[in-house]
């Protein structure tokens, strides 16, 4: 979308220190003693909400606990002091005490980034334990500490500006984990957690889809249109009750969804579609609106009192229903799996006729814990195009684009050596009207390009293209839904050849004014009656001149026209229409962008009755607005809590790599689980950057590692204002033998810190068997081995302003292996695990299979399957008791690997084997022939 298009202020947040309460049972005035450190660290941590889960014990009376960690770090020019840390808190009583912390060893939590030869602090770490009475649920804590006894204590929030920490613990489960419920009377059943509950709504109870949860779809009646004027419907839904904290996402623009939070009192700005109350009982009460059911909008508002407000609109012309569901649950994943589940049933008899050739039910998002690598056929075979790294031309070469501009941009990165596999041809390569108008006065007037800036043709264009760039697979261009901003030419030929009709466009509820810049806001448009037959015409064109993919914007428009007939008749059949010709033209080569509105949401993303396609996930990426960069990451890995159930790939949009937040973006477009867009200026790129997130296949192309699961904010209810280090989490692989995925992204002007626990990433829990370790990617430090169910099982990272981290925890597995050095008959224990490819910042999505067992001779052989080639690395236990030259011997395809292509990752000393699958490919010469893997085979004395 064209940054010009609007003030980019209205949808950014104000940016600023939030304000902090200082613990209510003390207050100290700063004294010098306070340059003697650096920063506190804890965990759980100070400044935010954790929902903590009680242990299950055989026991239900029995106490659980809580453990602390603090970490103190002090400067290393002074001297070395006897630090004292103590907890403050007001677990299972109504007064505040204090909780002495005992000092324990630095190895607790290490430091995952950054090197120690630079590290000026001394790190010190205390523990202490707090039992959990069966009554404890909602608590507050924070912390204090000293360089001796004679010395004044000094409190966590005066040094760090941040406020109490707070536990909302829930109550111990059954084996189900479900939430009680009675089976009397649903309004009764829901008032427990709304109160005064409209008695102009009916409720109705549901059979959840999402076991622990407890489920009520609830509707009301709206109006009908009258004169051309749709019908509206305010009711007031009731207040939740005894929550804590709250999150939704709104309209932050018409076509653009965000997230905001709030706590004490429930306040929205903008409509919202999605509302999740974190509750004192450690529950999470969702609320879904549904649209594009029978032509009524729905969406969530508030009160002054901080009531939810429920407002509907109705595009028909008779009485219709309005709908949303609600569920409850211990878990927020698995309140809302509930009311996504039950959306989709809702709007199934509303699905669009659509059909394709590989038409098929596609599973719901799983939990992590029964994750599985997309292997179905509707991606895999179209791998290319969503693991392809992909250069869009909008930000690097600007509106006024022509074949000359886009044929040195394609020299420029073939000269740097990067290989893109999809190329996205973006706005103002169409024939339009009124040229050196604005953009929203413009119109289109014909198929073809527009003559001036590809005066050979499009084809041609594409032709040179691919001949000259032969590792370009797919070629894309930009169009608006309705033609072009400005709609259609009266004048120009798809005007005559084209039934069409004249249509107002009102204002944006935020944003640019679009009806300004269009005049009287009146524009023209392929009537619904041809539109079909449009897009099967253009489509057929495009391909037919190499074009095989496409990018729609501007689908937010058909929410702006002005007249409820046009929106009735308008909505479906333009969303049937592109999604109709899309399948039959480019398969699901296409990418859906400016379209979260929620009558999209529900009609077009939603349904699983066609192969899923890209859908643009937020707003742009605005290269020239610093503050935008940390909000771009947060609003997009919020949106994700919602998007990744939607049958789409959520879409992060396009960076540049030569940008001062590159790293910051590229990182964050790893974990993302979606698709890499770069918009590089021609000659401003980061080849290095480049080659951390993607990696060479067999056949010579260039793929992204994309992890198997959609990458989404694990701190539901953390405001963007409050700075907390934001967290993404993914996974990678099968189910336990797969990796869990942590981003880190410091949003804070300021240098910023936290502890990550094994069991805060995804696919892992208290319940979990075996070992793991965590390998941080830019240090490459791997932890020792970590148990889940054990307390330190923890790391902790520091991040300057703009920084990020992504932290790695993979499985190990143990083998018992014949003594070395001629010690016959004794064994020892080695553990193992797969980390994938180490110089890329998802490298263990690389892996595609692997299997490590002990062989009839005694030896450990590892065989790893992998889809790209890069350095292979492997975490074994006791490799600086292991000699490369003795005890290894590493095959590719079946062939030995030059030695000098193995050695020890962090020096003799260190626990990782390298392997650079990538240079011994090329020495050795090596063809996979029809696989497109590289098969490596590890033996190990």
């Amino acid at each position: 979308m064209p940054t010009s298009m609007r003030d980019t202020s209205s949808t950014l947040p104000i940016i600023g220190p939030s304000r902090n309460e200082r613990p209510r049972q003390a207050t100290f005035i700063r004294s010098a003693q306070m340059a003697l450190f650096a920063r506190v660290t804890c965990y759980p941590p100070l400044g935010q909400i954790t929902n903590w889960h009680r242990q299950q014990a055989v026991d239900p009376d029995a106490d659980d606990t809580v453990t602390f960690t603090v970490v103190v770090e002090s400067s290393t020019s002074l001297p070395t002091q006897s630090w004292e840390a103590q907890v403050w808190h007001n677990i299972g009583s109504t007064e505040w005490s204090a909780l002495p912390l005992s000092a324990c060893d630095s190895s607790v939590a290490p430091l995952l980034n950054g090197t120690e030869e630079n590290y000026k602090y001394h790190r010190h770490v205390f523990r202490g334990e707090i039992h959990l009475p069966p009554t404890a649920v909602h608590a507050q804590f924070t912390m204090r500490f000293r360089t001796g006894p004679d010395v004044e204590w000094q409190w966590a929030n005066q040094q760090e500006c941040v406020g109490d920490g707070e536990l909302v613990i829930a109550a111990k489960s059954d084996k189900s984990g479900a939430v009680a419920a009675d089976s009397g009377n649903a309004a009764e059943e829901l008032a427990k957690y709304i109160d005064n509950l409209s008695p102009e709504l009916t409720v109705e109870s549901r059979r959840t889809e999402a076991p622990g949860s407890v489920l009520w779809q609830i509707r009301g009646e709206v109006d009908a249109a009258q004169q051309d004027v749709s019908g509206t419907k305010e009711v007031t839904l009731g207040t939740p009750s005894s929550w804590i904290k709250f999150f939704s996402l709104v309209r932050v623009w018409s076509p653009w969804l965000g997230p905001r939070h709030g706590k004490n009192r429930f306040h929205l700005t903008e409509d919202a579609i999605f509302c999740s109350f974190l509750r004192k009982d450690g529950t999470h009460l969702v609320l879904l609106a549904i649209s594009g059911v029978n032509d009524v909008l729905t969406v969530f508002q508030s009160s002054g009192d901080g009531e939810v407000v429920l407002q509907a609109r109705n595009d028909n012309s008779e009485r219709t229903e309005f709908q949303i569901v609600a569920a409850v649950a211990k878990d927020f994943e698995v309140a809302m799996c509930a009311v996504m589940y039950e959306s989709r049933k809702i709007v199934k008899p509303f699905e669009s006729n659509e059909k394709s050739p590989s038409e098929q039910a596609v599973s719901p998002m799983p939990d992590e814990d029964v994750v599985v690598v997309e292997k179905d056929m509707k991606t895999q075979w179209l791998a290319d195009w969503i693991d392809g790294l992909t250069y869009c031309t909008w930000n690097g070469l600007g509106q006024n684009l022509n074949e000359e501009k886009i044929l040195h941009a394609l020299d420029s990165l073939k000269a740097n050596d990067i290989h893109i596999v999809n190329l996205i041809i973006d706005d103002n390569w169409q024939s339009l009207d009124n040229e050196g108008e604005s953009q929203f006065r413009r119109r289109w007037k014909q198929f073809e390009a527009n003559p001036k800036a590809f005066p050979r043709g499009l084809q041609r264009t594409v032709d040179t293209i691919r001949q000259s760039h032969r590792n370009i697979g797919h070629i894309a261009v930009w169009h608006a839904l309705l033609g072009y901003w400005g709609g259609i030419c009266p004048d120009g030929d798809l005007a005559q050849k084209y039934k069409t009709k004249e249509v107002k466009v009102k204002d944006p509820a935020a944003g640019g004014p679009i009806a300004h810049n269009v005049g009287d806001g009146k524009i023209l448009t392929i009537h619904p009656d041809d539109v079909q037959r449009f897009y099967d015409d253009f489509y057929g064109s495009l391909r037919s001149w190499g074009v095989d993919s496409v990018k729609a914007d501007a689908q937010f428009f058909l929410d702006l026209l002005d007249s409820a007939n046009d929106r009735k008749q308008y909505m479906a059949s333009y969303q049937d229409a592109w999604s109709l010709a899309t399948l039959r033209h480019f398969s699901n080569r296409a990418i859906s962008c400016m379209s979260l509105i929620p009558q999209m949401i529900f009609h077009s993303q939603l349904p699983t009755n066609k192969p899923s396609i890209t859908l643009r996930n937020s707003d742009d990426f605005f290269p020239e607005i610093p503050s935008s960069h940390p909000w771009h990451v947060f609003c997009n890995a919020h949106n994700a809590l919602f998007t990744r159930y939607l049958n789409a790939l959520p879409d992060w949009d396009m960076f540049q790599t030569s940008h001062s937040y590159a790293a910051f973006h590229a990182a964050a477009r790893c974990v993302s689980g979606g698709p890499i867009y770069i918009t590089d200026e021609p000659g401003k790129h980061d080849v290095n950057l480049i080659n951390q997130m993607t990696a060479l296949t067999v056949q010579g192309t260039t793929v992204i590692l994309r992890p198997s699961v959609i990458g989404r904010s694990l701190d539901v209810y953390h405001d963007y204002n409050e700075g907390h280090i934001l967290r993404v989490g993914s996974y990678t692989g099968w189910a336990k033998t797969g990796s869990g995925i942590i981003g880190l992204f410091n949003i804070r002007p300021a240098e910023a810190s936290c502890i990550v626990s094994l069991t805060d990433f995804p696919g892992i829990h208290e319940n979990s068997d075996g070992d793991y370790v965590i390998r941080a990617h830019t240090s490459g430090k791997v932890t020792n081995r970590l148990k889940p169910r054990v307390n330190d099982a923890l790391a902790a990272i520091v991040l300057e302003p703009k920084g990020w981290e992504i932290l790695t925890a993979y499985p190990t597995h143990s083998f018992e292996l014949k003594e070395r050095h001629g010690k016959a008959g004794l064994k020892s224990l080695t553990h193992v695990a797969i980390l994938g490819l180490i110089g890329k910042m998802t490298g263990a999505a690389a892996v595609v299979s692997s299997d490590t067992s002990v062989v009839e001779n005694g030896r450990l052989r590892c065989d790893v399957h992998l889809k790209a080639l890069g350095t292979l690395g492997l975490y074994i236990s006791d490799l600086a008791d292991r000699s490369i030259e003795d005890d290894f011997m590493i095959t590719i395809l079946g062939q030995p690997v030059p030695q000098r292509a193995v050695w020890k990752e962090g020096g003799e000393m260190g626990n990782v084997l390298a392997v650079d699958v990538l240079a011994a490919w090329k020495e050795m010469k090596l063809d996979s022939g029809w696989s497109n893997e590289a098969f490596v085979r590890i033996f190990m004395a």
